[in-house]
């Protein structure tokens, strides 16, 4: 059923504004061509206001690893640092998808 990358950023408030244009115009539609995600979508938290997520969705099992192996996650790992320098932190977590309804 394949397997879903999801990011959370934590974003400070003064960043946001600059943050999430950022995000919509230029990280999430190449990491989305990059990666060659089936579908990628991102958003904020409602309980948590400083707290972005990314989704990058794959048919398949181990599509993360491939990505991750052959440099294009280290790539876009990298932008991401030159661009925010440790002033926005994120974590990273593979879910292996084990049921889906209205996909």
């Amino acid at each position: 059923m394949g397997e879903t990358l999801i990011v959370r950023a934590i974003v400070p408030e003064d960043l946001k504004v600059q943050f999430d244009l950022w995000y919509e115009q230029e990280h999430l539609p190449e990491a989305h061509q990059a990666f060659g995600s089936f579908a990628s979508s991102r958003g904020w938290s409602d309980e948590r206001p400083d707290t972005h997520f990314a989704l990058y969705q794959f048919a398949e099992v181990g599509a993360v690893k491939t990505i991750a192996a052959d440099g294009t996650l280290g790539t876009l790992v990298d932008k991401f640092d030159d661009k925010w320098r440790g002033r926005v932190t994120r974590t990273r977590e593979v879910v292996r998808v084990s049921q889906s309804l209205g996909c």
